[in-house]
């Protein structure tokens, strides 16, 4: 893998951001489409796929195993699908990049036939553990032949030639871990059920359902759902519209809070209320938020975002809320910097094992920017600064394209700028960020 110089990148207080945008195609159902158009038979129609780094190297996997992926256009894609039980062994190891959501989900396709794979990625992905993906899929019929320490890629797995239906319980509430078991499911000659106790996102869930799977949803305890899945179904190609990113969406959402006088509307953002955590919290803490035109595409509920700058409070968020806003905590700690009072974001645990230790590397990068902030367990706490943010450091991004994101936000309202050692791993999941939020009025250099 050849490696590129890091590209620093700095945020200067801007004025106010004004305009529209509609953000990227959200990540995560841009990656589901291409795979589930993958075990189709005959061709998918996908309109607003993300075209960040990370989707693409879906992509690619998805064509390694033998399917026809195809770009039509701006955001518009065509994957002519062999079916489940008809994949193509991979001639060479399937590189991820970045996106441990790709790998995860592909494992579990992977972990349901009957072929050997080399999993890989870069520098990032590497460290990231995959135990918890593995085991479910070693208790369907899998074999892991080759793994770095702890569970960790490059991971050679070996799938199962008659995947076993279990009844799963994830010891963590990860919607990686529920569809992967899912997928791998989706070749077994039975019943595959995950029981979930905290309810994570359901895009899985919605998708399989659109290409004809059936699967049964039921509620399972207080917060917990029973997800059911008859294996061996016949996929039917389904066109779809992937809706905007929440979690793209967030930067200019929280941008747009903190920097005086801001107005700006963002478009077609996906509502699915396993999604909306960071809007719930923001509004929580004073944020002038306007729901817009409501409607659906593409089986999901979208709709418009006024967002006007506004002054916050500190606020509480309970640990039951990290499932619909996992990826949002690094953004939503920079609007607790802004806010009057402290701010405790509980049970982020989850957070340590993402593209980076993403709950070490916000505390580092608040302190930067003058905020005061400590750990305490898996809590973290931000003393807000009413407004009045010092900035002026530079932050180690860790090849984490949220914390890049999140910091230069927080640089357009500081009172010095913001540097970020790396601004690269940005394209992973949004690559237009830096052109579109000039547009609204941002400064970078």
């Amino acid at each position: 893998m050849t490696e590129v110089a890091a590209k620093s990148l700095s945020a200067h207080v801007s004025g106010p951001l004004r305009g529209r945008l509609k953000p990227p195609g959200d990540k995560s159902i841009s990656h589901r489409a291409l795979i589930l158009g993958l075990l189709s038979i005959g061709e998918t129609e996908i309109e607003g796929l993300l075209e960040g780094d990370d989707v693409l190297h879906t992509a690619a996997a998805c064509g390694a195993l033998g399917a026809e992926v195809k770009r039509l256009g701006e955001g518009r894609w065509r994957v002519r699908g062999c079916g489940i039980g008809s994949l193509l062994a991979p001639r060479d190891p399937l590189d991820f990049g970045n996106s441990g959501t790709g790998m995860r989900l592909m494992m579990g396709v992977v972990g349901g036939h009957a072929m050997t794979a080399w999993f890989d990625g870069d520098a990032s992905l590497r460290k990231r553990p995959m135990r918890r993906i593995l085991d479910p899929l070693i208790l369907m019929g899998a074999e892991v032949l080759s793994e770095a320490e702890g569970g960790r890629c490059p991971i050679q797995l070996k799938g199962a030639s008659e995947p076993v239906p279990i009844v799963y319980r994830p010891p963590v509430a990860s919607a990686q871990i529920k569809s992967a078991v899912l997928l791998a499911g989706l070749n077994s000659p039975g019943r595959t059920t995950v029981i979930e106790t905290e309810a994570t996102r359901d895009h899985t869930e919605k998708m399989l359902k659109h290409f004809g799977a059936s699967i049964s949803v039921e509620p399972f305890e207080a917060h917990g759902r029973i997800i059911t899945l008859e294996g061996r179904p016949e996929l039917r190609p389904a066109p779809l519209i992937v809706p905007a990113d929440p979690s793209s969406a967030a930067f200019p959402l929280v941008a747009a809070t903190i920097a005086p006088g801001s107005d700006i509307v963002i478009e077609a953002v996906m509502m699915n209320p396993l999604r909306t955590g960071l809007l719930t919290t923001l509004l929580e803490m004073g944020a002038d938020i306007e729901i817009l035109d409501r409607r659906d595409e593409g089986g999901e509920e979208v709709a418009d975002l006024r967002v006007r700058a506004a002054a916050l409070r500190g606020v509480d968020v309970p640990a039951a809320r990290a499932p619909s806003m996992i990826d949002e905590y690094p953004i939503l700690a920079v609007a607790a910097a802004f806010a009057s009072g402290e701010s405790r974001l509980r049970g982020l645990h989850e957070l340590r094992v993402k593209e980076s230790d993403r709950l070490a590397a916000v505390a580092d990068g608040l302190r930067e920017a003058g905020v005061q902030t400590q750990i305490i367990g898996d809590d973290l706490i931000v003393e807000g600064c009413g407004g009045e943010v010092a900035g002026g450091g530079e932050v180690k991004t860790h090849l984490d394209h949220r914390i890049a994101m999140s910091f230069l936000c927080l640089g357009l309202a500081s009172r010095r700028p913001m540097v970020i050692d790396d601004s690269r791993m940005i394209a992973t999941s949004f690559p237009t960020f830096r052109a579109e939020m000039e547009r609204l009025g941002a400064r970078f250099a």
